[in-house]
Order: C-alpha cells, then sequence, then structure tokens
C-alpha cells in the first residue's frame, strides 16, 4: 500500500479496455490489480495543531457523493469535531463538478485528509445524479471514503474489504446503469491524542447483499485493523449499512457484524439510537426508515453521543444520511 499526494489517474485506453472486459469477478480481479490507485491513499491538507485531547470527538457522515463540500465543512462547524470519517466522496465526477471534494472540505475546515478510492466509476451514476452534471464525462472517476483530522497521520492504510465485483461483475448482480470498477474498503489512521495514539478508521460495508456478507467483510476490517495497529484503542465509523438487505426489510437488529464485532473486544456503545437516513435531493426515498450509521470502539469509552441533522440552516439535505458523533476517552 502506497501513500502518495496524488492518485494516478486511469488512462482513455484503460478505459476502454474496462468498459470492454467480460463482466466476471476473475476478469474483476484482474483488472483491480492493474490500476495502482485501488492500492493507494492520498494525503493533503494542511494540520492546525500536533496533538488532539484527550477526549477527542468524532465525527462519521456518508456525504452522498458530497454535492456541497463548504456547506457541508460549514454545518459541521458548531459541532468542532477533532476527526470526520467520510464516505461516497467525489473526486473528478461530473455529477459533483468535477471537483475533489474530500479536498475541499479540508480546505474548508482547516484539517488534514487521507483519501482512498472504493470505486472508479465509468459512467455518469444513476438517473436522479445526472440532472447534477454539467458535463457528460467524468473528468478522473474515483469515489471513496475518507478521514479529515485536526493533526497529521501518524500512519495510514487502506483495507479492502472484496475484490470479486460487486458493482462490475453480472454473476455478483451488478447494476448495469453504475458500472463500477473497485469494492468496499476502509480507510485507517494512526493520531496522537494527549491520552496516547489512537486508530481512526473509515469505512462503508455493502448495501446490495445480506447480513451474512456484511459480517465477511467486517471480519476482514477487524483482522486489517488487528495488522495495522495491534494493540492500540480503535474507533470504527461508518454507513455500515446495517438492515439494508435483498430483498430490502430495513431490519438491522439481525445483522452478523454486531456479535461479531462484540466477540473481538468491539463495544456499539458509541451510537446513539434512532435512524439516520432520510430524503435527499439524490435520494427521495421518503420510505427508507433506517439506522445505517455506527461507530463501534475498542479501548475506548463513549462520553457523548448524539446523531447529527443533515439538513443545513437553509433548509437544504445535504445528503441522505446524517452524520453521528461520539466523543470518546480511552480506557
Amino acid at each position: 500500500m502506497t501513500v502518495a499526494d496524488a492518485l494516478p489517474e486511469v488512462t482513455p485506453a484503460e478505459r476502454d479496455r474496462l468498459l470492454s472486459a467480460p463482466r466476471t469477478a476473475e476478469a474483476h480481479r484482474a483488472l483491480l490489480a492493474e490500476v495502482p490507485a485501488m492500492r493507494m491513499v492520498q494525503t493533503g491538507g494542511t494540520p492546525t495543531a500536533t496533538m488532539l485531547p484527550a477526549t477527542p470527538t468524532v465525527v462519521a457522515w456518508n456525504l452522498e457523493r458530497c454535492i456541497f463540500p463548504e456547506d457541508s465543512a460549514a454545518h459541521l462547524s458548531g459541532h468542532m469535531p477533532d476527526i470526520v470519517l467520510l464516505s461516497e466522496m467525489d473526486h473528478g465526477m461530473a455529477r459533483t463538478k468535477q471537483r475533489h471534494t474530500t479536498a475541499a472540505m479540508a480546505d474548508a475546515t482547516g484539517m488534514a485528509y487521507a483519501y482512498g478510492v472504493e470505486f472508479y466509476e465509468m459512467d455518469l451514476g444513476g438517473p436522479t445524479e445526472r440532472p447534477y452534471c454539467d458535463d457528460d464525462f467524468n473528468a478522473i472517476g474515483w469515489h471513496g471514503n475518507a478521514i479529515l483530522s485536526k493533526v497529521p497521520f501518524s500512519r495510514v492504510t487502506m483495507i479492502r474489504l472484496d475484490d470479486h465485483g460487486h458493482w462490475f461483475s453480472a454473476e455478483a448482480g451488478a447494476d448495469p446503469e453504475q458500472p463500477r470498477l473497485g469494492g468496499r474498503m476502509a480507510l485507517a489512521a494512526v493520531v496522537e491524542t494527549a491520552g496516547g495514539p489512537l486508530c481512526v478508521v473509515s469505512t462503508h460495508l455493502e448495501s446490495n447483499a445480506g447480513s451474512e456478507h456484511r459480517g465477511q467483510q467486517v471480519e476482514i476490517l477487524l483482522d486489517g485493523i488487528d495488522a495495522f495497529a495491534p494493540g492500540l484503542p480503535v474507533l470504527i465509523g461508518g454507513d455500515l449499512n446495517t438492515g439494508n438487505h435483498v430483498p430490502p426489510d430495513y431490519d438491522w437488529r439481525a445483522e452478523a457484524l454486531f456479535p461479531l464485532a462484540e466477540a473481538r473486544g468491539y463495544s456499539w456503545d458509541f451510537t446513539v439510537d434512532g435512524p439516520t437516513t432520510r430524503a435527499s435531493l439524490i435520494s427521495p426515498h421518503t420510505e427508507r426508515v433506517m439506522k445505517l450509521d455506527w461507530f463501534a470502539g475498542r479501548g475506548l469509552v463513549a462520553l457523548d453521543r448524539a446523531i447529527l441533522s443533515s439538513i443545513s440552516a437553509e433548509g437544504m439535505p445535504l445528503s441522505d444520511h446524517d452524520a453521528v458523533l461520539c466523543k470518546v476517552r480511552m480506557t
């Protein structure tokens, strides 16, 4: 895994090859291995501190492509998070004006960032996204997860959670309207606090699957964290797509990932009760009331917890997810 200040782009010739490749898991694995950005983490931004407090505040937010980076940053400013764990962040996509949305949020918040590619998107997105496209092409096509931090990262890595092409392979049930290379992943980083080093993890589990598949992804995630930050306190945050079953029933309570993580020393007490989804500009689905967004912690105690509405002061839905917040202390 390589850390760099820029990610190498997919060339037009490589894109043509991706589009013409057989839509199989075998072909996807081969193509995934040939795209360097899928094994890299981009870092940038400007940290404003050298050490976080002993009781850092962390926010996890799925920003649904991040159509409004500056507005989203301003929305968080009143909560003063030390770390922000982000998912569904575009970089060079027509639907978000070809911007590097993570870099824009880092600039607006005065934070450092780490960014990793979940998917290389080979088209413009779904039908509700296309009205936001001024161009008929993606300048780059990256879509992924990120971590914002007030302090520099001591270490950072990517943990890929699958490689079979859930959104590429016909045999995996990929959506033909949204062809993508890649798969779900997590970013893990170690940051320094007054209470000692802390490992923070931003992740996004599969939506188009069932409980067993997400449980397998969490097994891979926890193994990766143990290899990256053995013995450190850990806070995982993100959209775990709990209850997003196929077919959907929106009941998160029977998800395999909850007891699985508990058996490995993690607690789910860092997330307040209540749903975390709402209708938005891209996802105007009022019937989808779900609890998808969570924190799981090890070696930590929750001091405060909240769900932060994603409706801006002007009444604009910034995402189809509300953010979750927690303040923690090491045990």
